[in-house]
């Protein structure tokens, strides 16, 4: 069973601040990893949430196993996306 991808309102505006080219890519990336997360998804090292790659850019989320939810919290440039606010 696929996975339900939520996007917080944060990671939408982030997104939504990306080239169009950039978005095609990874709403494409999204529909692939729905149904198994955690063979494209990374976890980041010393923290609870996983990266995707998508060229030069990453998606940070939030994976739960139990409920099969992704939790998109922040998308953005692999040079900054990783700093906590």
């Amino acid at each position: 069973m696929p996975y339900t991808i939520i996007i917080s309102e944060k990671a939408v505006r982030e997104l939504d601040s990306l080239p169009q080219e950039i978005q095609k890519r990874m709403k494409e990336k999204l529909k692939v990893v729905r149904e198994n997360p955690l063979h494209f998804f990374e976890r980041l090292h010393g923290r609870l949430d996983f990266k995707l790659r998508v060229g030069d850019y990453r998606i940070i989320a939030d994976i739960r196993e139990s409920s099969s939810k992704i939790e998109i919290t922040k998308v953005g440039h692999r040079k900054n996306v990783y700093q906590r606010h």
